[in-house]
């Protein structure tokens, strides 16, 4: 499944030595800039060649028609898609005016690093013109993390031989021209041409730009402005079109000087605020980056990364592609969320189109466990994004004939967006993985105030939906019919134990919330008797077992189920859904990612030890990940369960899945919730972190491979320090002084750790585990440590 290395391991670089045209769209998305409101592909600075242009603003999006073969009641009538904005990363350059473009003249070298410390991405080039002028190009952008509209690019040009005229066009560009973006020409006229012109202003350096989206009516604004430092004579020109911006500098340099030109960059949005607001904003973002200046901006970034890293950083000795991996997936998670401020986090952050740009249960399951352990605000501002689509919620139950609150399955403003109802509508388990998502925030920072603001009535909201979709049967037992879990080859089906068990949990939090805060609870109308419905409907939920195999059935029947003939399927016909149809999928035995040991891990406290051994081995030997979602939690859930050289596969395939374009379609952005599953991989896997009941766990092991691990977490205000080897752990307190305390369980006995005194205790000898699990035939994972 892995090709050839695209990009040699480094600790803290992603370094692209040459460029291959062929995996320009990859490395457009490796190469992406972000800070959770806007994101910059890493497109090439001239703009062509290019695999995919793309600038994006977290929720700005266009109306597009849900085309249907046959209406249903219910159903979406129109969806969201993110669209490309004004690009502001244009710097096309003529060399005594001959355009600069890789494909021509000659390419002496080129490499792009992307930075993990410094948060840039920097280029060097040197090229010949088809008339023999040799230049050396040297390029740096950064989308800041301290002044959330802010872009900044450093553009240098240096002749090598001769003395060249040099014109650099430095542009904003709107509607700018795209692969099609769906064969449906409905949709394709829609987001064809999607924004219109409200303003241009034109000054002598740079300018302004205001556009409107013709259907969601949303308005944005881009402004440039630009520095120049050139050795001697030259000029700064301005011209601006409806859908066009482009100053031009011209200068003479000889060899041995640079035309140096800073290029500051400052973007905004809204639905609701006038054209001069959003003018003036963007004017305002402007000058405050003036301020800073280009090396000012640097020293923030790097500064802002520098606390990013030292209390969020993961170390690992023995495992350098490893090491890499996990540091470029903490970074793209980060720019994901990090300024997102009450806005989503879509499955490709803001890399990317893909998925147009929705949010799924992705974002709350996979995405927030990391940040709430390391950038707490980020994750809460997500979970209040959540809170304001509340209504909409509502309104969705209401429509289906639910109370409390449905979610949708994929969005961006909070509508329901998803054409296929038995993998859209049916997975009702998002609620509960928003309120498992409220709940672990409020348990790891002790924030009561949020629950109180937030917490609770998302909570309150989702519990109802519960109570209201799921059934007594005439023995007492609680069922929810009818309703897709992760596993999407496995659909409408009933009581799917992850849905249950996380319902289950969902609604003991609802109860546990509301007693905290009577006053806010009577407000939302809960009373004594709809918290007992709860806790009845809770205790009684039934999880499907099959006695004859001693196994938990990932929904009602699911083991008697015809099994897949995995021998007689080719490679090629992966992933299954795009080669079967669903109707075969869904009545066999193939499991797309982890659903039941995605149970097993969120919900481990509902399981036996022994459970989860005889658990893990039957769904791993029917798990295809077809998904990017499952291997990061086979991950934990094998390293659980003592088959730790699995784990580190698992881990490997997780942590790579962009950096060698595991599914082949990272093209569209990379795969968020795998960059952050790596995260929970080493922490929850390797690791051992648990954190049920409001109790702090861990159980390390480590693989063969793998001599050390160091990794930190934030529990209560406290950052703790894990560091393990083979035979002990340490655990050390880096903040709350001489009096700090946290008590937490290590191997199932307590341990207090001080910041006067880190403790070290030894790793107890693994208990019996059987023989090692079986996956389909070809897909098991690549082996990250060689086989006895």
């Amino acid at each position: 499944m892995i090709r050839e290395r695209a990009y040699p391991v480094d600790p803290w670089h992603i370094r692209e030595t040459r460029l291959d045209l062929d995996l320009l769209a990859q490395s457009e998305s490796v190469f992406a800039l972000g800070n959770g409101h806007i994101g910059i592909r890493g497109n090439l600075d001239e703009g062509e060649p290019h695999g995919l242009p793309g600038t994006y603003l977290n929720s700005f999006y266009e109306l597009r028609p849900l085309p249907y073969a046959e209406a249903g009641y219910g159903f979406p009538e129109s969806g969201q898609t993110m669209i490309n904005v004004t690009n502001a990363k244009l710097m096309r350059l003529l060399v005594d005016d001959e355009p600069f473009d890789v494909r021509y003249g000659e390419l002496r070298s080129h490499e792009r690093i992307l930075d993990l410390r410094a948060g840039t991405l920097e280029r060097t080039v040197e090229w010949v013109s088809p008339s023999g002028q040799a230049i050396r190009v040297r390029t740096v952008r950064l989308v800041s993390f301290t002044q959330r509209a802010v872009v900044a690019f450093l553009y240098e040009v240096e002749p090598l031989d001769a003395s060249c005229r040099l014109i650099l066009q430095s542009e904003l560009v709107a509607n700018e021209q795209l692969p099609p973006m769906s064969k449906d020409p409905r949709v394709a006229a829609v987001l064809d041409h999607p924004l219109q012109s409200e303003e241009i202003l034109e000054q002598r350096a740079g300018g302004l730009m205001v556009h409107r989206t013709k259907a969601s009516d949303l308005r944005m604004a881009a402004a440039m402005e630009h520095f120049v430092d050139a050795p001697g004579k030259h000029e700064i020109t301005t011209e601006g079109h409806p859908d066009w911006l482009r100053t031009t500098v011209a200068a003479k340099v000889g060899p041995g000087q640079k035309l140096r030109v800073v290029k500051l960059a400052a973007y905004g949005w809204s639905g609701s605020r006038s054209l001069p607001a959003l003018r003036d904003q963007v004017g305002a973002a402007l000058a405050s980056a003036r301020l800073d200046g280009w090396e000012g901006l640097l020293e923030a970034q790097r500064e802002y990364l520098d606390a990013f890293w030292d209390h969020s950083d993961v170390k690992i000795e023995g495992d350098p592609e490893v090491q890499q991996a996990v540091r470029f997936g903490l970074f793209h998670t980060l720019q994901a969320g990090a300024r997102a401020e009450k806005r989503p986090i879509g499955s490709k952050g803001l890399s990317g189109p893909g998925y147009d740009g929705h949010t799924f249960w992705d974002a709350e399951t996979f995405v927030l466990p990391a940040l709430t352990y390391t950038q707490p605000a980020a994750a809460a501002d997500v979970l209040r994004w959540r809170h304001s689509t509340l209504d909409l919620a509502r309104e969705r139950a209401q429509t289906l004939g639910l109370q409390g609150a449905a979610f949708p399955w994929r969005t961006i403003r909070g509508q329901e967006c998803s054409a296929y109802w038995p993998a859209g509508t049916a997975g009702f388990h998002i609620g509960a993985d928003i309120a498992d998502a409220v709940r672990r925030y409020v348990q790891a920072t002790g924030d009561y105030d949020f629950e109180r603001e937030v917490g609770l009535e998302l909570l309150v909201e989702t519990a109802r939906l519960w109570r209201s979709l799921g059934h007594h049967d005439r023995h007492g037992r609680f069922h929810i019919d009818g309703v897709t879990g992760p596993d999407e080859y496995t659909a409408v089906v009933d009581d799917n134990i992850y849905t249950n068990l996380m319902a289950q949990q969902n609604m003991f939090s609802a109860v546990e919330a509301a007693k905290r805060h009577p006053d806010l609870a009577r407000q939302l109308n809960v009373d004594d008797e709809e918290m007992a419905s709860w806790r009845d409907a809770a205790a009684a939920m039934h999880i499907p077992y099959d006695r004859e195999l001693q196994v938990h059935q990932q929904s009602e029947g699911f083991t008697r189920l015809q099994e897949w003939d995995f021998e007689n399927t080719p490679p090629e016909a992966y992933p299954l859904l795009l080669n079967y149809p669903y109707f075969d999928l869904y009545r066999k035995q193939v499991v797309k990612q982890a659903d039941l040991v995605m149970a097993m891990y969120v919900r481990g406290d509902a399981f036996t030890p022994e459970e989860k051994q005889r658990n893990f081995a039957y769904y791993d030997a029917r798990t295809v990940r077809d998904s990017s979602l499952s291997s990061c939690i086979q991950a934990v859930v094998a390293a659980e369960v003592g088959h730790l050289e699995l784990a580190h596969d698992y881990l490997g395939e997780a942590a790579l899945m962009d950096l060698h374009d595991l599914h082949q379609n990272s093209r569209d952005g990379v795969h968020v919730a795998s960059l952050a599953g790596t995260w929970i991989s080493l922490v929850a896997g390797l690791g051992g972190m648990r954190d049920f009941n409001g109790q702090l766990t861990f159980a390390p092991r480590l693989p063969s491979r793998i001599n050390n691990l160091e990794f930190s977490l934030l529990w209560r205000g406290l950052r703790l320090r894990v560091s393990v080897t083979a035979d002990e752990v340490t655990y050390s307190l880096r903040n709350g002084g001489g009096a700090a305390r946290l008590v937490i369980h290590h191997h199932g006995k307590d341990v207090e750790v001080t910041q006067v005194k880190p403790v070290t205790v030894p790793i107890p000898p693994a208990g019996p585990v059987g023989p090692p699990p079986t996956q389909p035939a070809g897909r098991a994972p690549v082996r990250r440590a060689p086989q006895e």
